[in-house]
């Protein structure tokens, strides 16, 4: 992994070179992590003009779930507690002769600029935007099999719970007992808070469980996500409580599904962003439910579980093979409750044999 992460760094010093800044300092953790391997809490990395620098606040833990730092790269460990360490790497940077520093300013609060600013007045400060962003978007098969395991981790979680007694338990038992099911599974811990909606609750998007109780006739929607060695990946799914779903959740969840599946197939590299967003849209709008949508349909995934690209009406951009994204459609009727189907897939080309969906659970309507 070393020359991985090696190489990543490379890539991005060229492209600070070709800007004309001659370091960066990259704080934001997902950033660091997929730079540097590792990301301890409140560390940066330094890609200075002399050496590069893990800049971290305390010795490094040993928790392989933290990830572990490069062996190429050296680690700056502050000599006291409190310090900042994007400061003490501007430091570093002006010690090693850089003239100029990048920095992630949609990372940094205007006080920590300030401070980066005073500790090296000769420093000339750049921004340098989303560049690791844009890196990350396309993975590597390491970082896919990651989120792979992931997502087999998260199907046997759900897998159990379908198998267990429902009625009568609470959205909230529910949603704790699906994030312990992860971590027995190997999971680093959940990707996002698991979501578990029931009744007039089910089919919102980031719904926060409740107190309420799984009834008979109830829709159940559940979204969780589990987290493998930083990666993390998205599964939803929407079931009926009893043996036989009434007219009107057969038809919505049909609608959904369908829409998902005009989602999953538009997938392909040099598919636009919003093309794949409208493929999943025109399906659920033409039934009439254009107001009830959400604002996208899915997004990237990886060391973040909100990640480029957003598939979204008025996304710019075009799908690359290898990249991961979430196809994640849904209808919320207000006080009747509704249906949200979610899948990780990643973008592989026809010749390959078309996206591979990593969420495996099925998607058949199945009455609990």
């Amino acid at each position: 992994m070393s020359e991985v992460y090696a190489t990543r760094r490379a890539q991005l010093r060229d492209r600070c070179n070709a800007a004309g800044t001659a370091a960066a300092l990259i704080s934001r953790p997902a950033n660091v992590r997929y730079l540097a391997g590792a990301a301890p809490q409140g560390s940066v990395l330094l890609l200075g003009k002399g050496e590069d620098l893990l800049v971290c606040a305390g010795p490094l833990d040993d928790r392989p779930t933290e990830g572990r730092p490069d062996e190429a790269l050296t680690v700056h460990v502050l000599p006291s507690p409190g310090g900042d360490c994007a400061v003490t790497a501007a430091g570093l940077a002006a010690a090693q002769g850089a003239e100029s520093l990048a920095v992630e300013e949609h990372h940094l609060t205007v006080a920590r600029h300030r401070a980066l600013s005073s500790v090296a007045a000769e420093l000339r400060l750049a921004d340098l935007g989303g560049a690791v962003e844009q890196l990350r978007v396309v993975k590597d098969e390491e970082e896919i099999s990651c989120l792979r395991i992931g997502a087999e981790i998260a199907d046997q979680a759900l897998g159990e719970l379908l198998e267990s007694i429902l009625v009568g338990r609470t959205e909230r038992h529910l949603a704790l007992e699906l994030e312990r099911r992860l971590v027995d599974h190997g999971a680093d811990g959940p990707a996002f808070a698991t979501s578990v909606a029931t009744g007039p609750n089910s089919g919102r998007r980031g719904h926060r469980p409740t107190d309420r109780r799984v009834e008979e006739g109830d829709f159940l929607s559940v979204c969780l996500g589990a987290t493998y060695r930083g990666y993390r990946c998205e599964i939803g799914r929407t079931f009926v409580i009893g043996t036989s779903p009434a007219d009107w959740q057969i038809e919505l969840y049909d609608l959904v599904f369908a829409a998902q599946r005009a989602g999953r197939e538009s997938l392909a590299p040099g598919a636009a962003y919003r093309d794949v967003d409208r493929a999943a849209r025109q399906v659920l709008g033409s039934a009439g439910y254009a107001e009830a949508l959400p604002p996208l349909t899915g997004h990237g995934v990886g060391l973040e579980i909100d990640e480029d690209p957003q598939l979204a009406p008025a996304a710019m951009g075009k799908l690359d093979a290898c990249v991961p994204v979430t196809v994640e459609p849904g209808v919320h009727l207000p006080g009747r409750g509704g249906v949200r189907i979610d899948d990780t897939l990643v973008v592989r080309p026809e010749a390959d044999g078309g996206p591979e969906l990593l969420t495996i659970t099925t998607k058949e309507l199945l009455a609990l």
